[in-house]
């Protein structure tokens, strides 16, 4: 019985990975275990840093799907299902966020092999990582807005203009934008940003060229342009990027959870405050 099972062939699966801002030590172990576990690893050297490979094993076949449509990859999948490979598609960032992997994902379900996700980090998180900032402030912002600049490869749908989104004055990560920093700055501004409002843009976030310039938003588009970002820059923008001396309740003595008993007279000014 024992021998029947080892000669069984495997089940083919693809493993669609996040491979974070850029430095390698930021994917996930769940990430570099399936990468050293493939027997094809396909990445794209325009996003993704090589040093990711690293965890890839020596014979394992490497794709690099940077000058390939889908239409070049899935091959591989078909392989993965007919020779019961693991392939492993290694996305930059976090692919459920501008990664093409629902359509990816289709169609690997069209062919009938297994897919798994791993996350990965975002860029936004290691800009707010990098600049020492909380994008949620109490009393400031309790909220982030993850959108793209209309006009670009993949139209936007109707009610989804950064001018609209910009009307609730929380923090918000402008991604694929940087190449119309003109436009960009004017529809911030027509949704209600104050021209003072701080902005950070950052090229490359934890890549050894990494590159993160604060300003205000009325000089946004003079500091992308000083600095010749058109591609791999983020722009995240809002009150919450200088704000301070406000406090979590979270953590404060008056707060209570079942782990841990409010102390009154904490409790009482909390109160107190909420009246004011």
């Amino acid at each position: 019985m024992s021998d029947e099972r080892a000669t069984r062939p495997r089940p083919g699966r693809v493993t669609f990975i996040g491979a974070g801002p850029g430095a390698a030590d930021l994917l996930t172990i769940r990430a570099a275990r399936a990468i050293g576990a493939a027997d094809v690893v396909i990445w794209a050297a325009s996003l993704v840093h090589p040093d990711v490979l690293e965890h890839a094993r020596p014979d394992a076949e490497i794709v690099d799907s940077a000058k390939l449509p889908m239409e070049g990859v899935l091959p591989y999948y078909e392989r993965a299902l007919r020779e019961g490979l693991h392939v492993v598609r290694i996305h930059s960032g976090d692919p459920s966020l501008w990664g093409a992997m629902q359509e990816q994902l289709e169609r690997c379900a069209e062919l009938g092999v297994a897919t798994e996700v791993v996350p990965g980090v975002s860029s936004f998180s290691a800009v707010a990582a990098i600049a020492g900032r909380e994008l949620t402030v109490p009393e400031v912002a309790q909220s982030v807005i993850l959108t793209r600049l209309g006009g670009g490869k993949t139209p936007m749908p109707a009610g989804e203009e950064v001018r609209e989104f910009a009307r609730h004055g929380t923090t918000m990560a402008l991604f694929l934008s940087a190449a119309r920093s003109g436009r960009l700055q004017a529809e911030l501004l027509e949704g209600g940003y104050p021209p003072e409002t701080p902005c950070i843009v950052a090229y490359r976030a934890t890549w050894p060229e990494e590159l993160v310039v604060r300003c205000v938003l009325a000089d946004l588009e003079a500091t992308v342009k000083e600095h010749r970002l058109w591609k791999h820059t983020l722009v995240l923008v809002g009150p919450a990027l200088a704000a301070g001396g406000t406090r979590s309740h979270l953590y404060h003595p008056g707060h209570f959870h079942e782990h841990r008993r409010a102390d009154r007279a904490a409790r009482r000014a909390l109160r107190e405050a909420g009246r004011a």
